[in-house]
Order: C-alpha cells, then structure tokens, then sequence
C-alpha cells in the first residue's frame, strides 16, 4: 500500500457559520498527484485549505504521518508549501526577493540567505521561467508572470508536500504545458502535489482524481479509469463527456 502524505479524520469546516465540508475521510498518497475537482460550492477550495492547515476545522489532519496540530509552524512550513488563489505580495519586492520568502522556513531569525537559499531559488525561478526578470519589482509584471513568480516561491521551499489552488489563473497554454511539466517533475523527484484545478481536461492529466460534491467525497480514483470518468460525469450531471483524443482524456460539453 502506498505511504499516505496527507490524510482527514472526520473532518468539517465552516465558512461564515455555513458548514462546507461534512466529516470528511480522506487519504491522499505520497509522491503522487492528486487533482481535487467538482461543481462550484463542492468545498475544494476550503478542504485545500484545511489540508494546508489554513482554515479552522474538526476532526484531524494528519501531514506525512503526524497530527497537523503536533507540529510547529516551522515544521509544517518546510513539509508543506502553498500557492493560493490570488495571492500577492508586496508590489515593490523584486521577483527575486518574492522566491526567497518561499526560503524564510529553513534560515534562523534574522538570518542572511545561505548558498543553499540562493540556489534552491534560482532553481525555482528557471523551473517556472521567470529568471529573466528575477531584478523587476513585482508591481511591474503581468498576471502571468507575477503567477509563475508566485509559483517560484512555492517551490523554492523545497517541501514534500505542494498544495495549489487554481495554480493555471492567468497563464496562457504553453505555460499551462509548462506548469505540468514542473508537476511531473516534482512527482518524479517523490514529492506529493495536491492541486485544485476547474480545468477539467488538465485535471484528467493528475495520476488521481478526488471528486467532491456538496462538502462530501464522491469518488476517489485513478484517472484513466473508467468508473472515475463516469463519477466525473455524474457530478457534473451529465452535461459533460469524457472522451479519448492523443492519448490522453479530455472532458468536453454534451
């Protein structure tokens, strides 16, 4: 059986007093993608944020094994980084600067930058093509480039754990190619990349689907499997198909 990278106990969250998640049981392995999809209002954004220790919440989560409550922020921040839904970040810092703060869990209080800081950001930074203006403020730069900036400082942690809440927003298809690439990449080095994506048909490029409906768990699946695509389509009430085209799937309107 595979190792469990992130796992819910019974858990519910709330947002304004409304209850979204409904004693949720689930379990996300390592070192795999793991796309989380579903109507508008099915909870995936809120569950992603429980899952990042973000939202208050019952029941428990567990990170790689260990109660997410029982580990220090520290702890948490180098096994889990996030990159949220419209995210900012000081308009004036460099796209340098911006990466490093995906560094702030590894260096001591006040600390200057290591050699391994310098180099798990450039690193960061070419993975997600946004090197060439590592010296421009981010107020400077578009939609998309501030986006794959933002991405670079999610990876510059360097953590076993990635969470991404609608990481495609304001990218065009190549770097959507590219943003998919990174993921593989990261999987392929055994790190655990949990995302929550509306783009179904990318979705179906995940190695797992978790399939959410009104605050509860669907289905869970891999994504070439054929009872998955059918509890995607359901979901959805049937007003989408999922079909075959290059080898891959895809999901396209009845």
């Amino acid at each position: 059986m595979s190792a469990v990278a992130l796992q819910t106990l019974g858990v519910r969250a709330a947002l304004g007093g409304v209850e979204i998640l409904h004693g949720l049981d689930l379990s996300l392995p390592a070192g795999r993608w793991t796309c989380i999809v579903g109507p508008n209002g099915a909870g995936k954004s809120t569950l992603l944020k429980v899952l990042g220790g973000l939202l208050p919440h019952t029941g428990e989560v567990r990170l790689l094994g260990s109660p997410m409550q029982a580990l220090s922020g520290r702890q948490r921040a180098r096994q889990l980084a996030w990159l949220g839904q419209s995210e900012g970040s000081a308009e004036d810092l460099s796209a340098w600067d911006v990466a490093m703060l995906g560094r702030l869990p590894h260096q001591a209080w006040l600390a200057a930058p290591s050699a391994a800081d310098h180099a798990a950001v450039e690193q960061a930074l070419r993975a997600t093509q946004a090197w060439d203006w590592r010296e421009r403020p981010l107020g400077q730069l578009s939609g998309g480039e501030r986006q794959r900036v933002l991405l670079a400082r999610a990876l510059a942690v360097q953590a076993q754990v990635l969470l991404m809440d609608e990481p495609l927003a304001n990218l065009d298809p190549p770097h959507q190619a590219d943003w998919l690439r990174m993921v593989r990449e990261q999987v392929a080095a055994g790190r655990t990349v949990v995302s929550v994506l509306h783009e179904i048909s990318l979705a179906l490029h995940a190695d797992e689907l978790v399939i959410l409906s009104q605050g509860q768990l669907a289905w869970q699946g891999a994504c070439a499997e054929a009872a998955t695509h059918r509890a995607l389509e359901q979901v959805f009430e049937d007003r989408i198909a999922i079909h075959p085209l290059a080898g891959q799937w895809v999901a396209l309107p009845k």
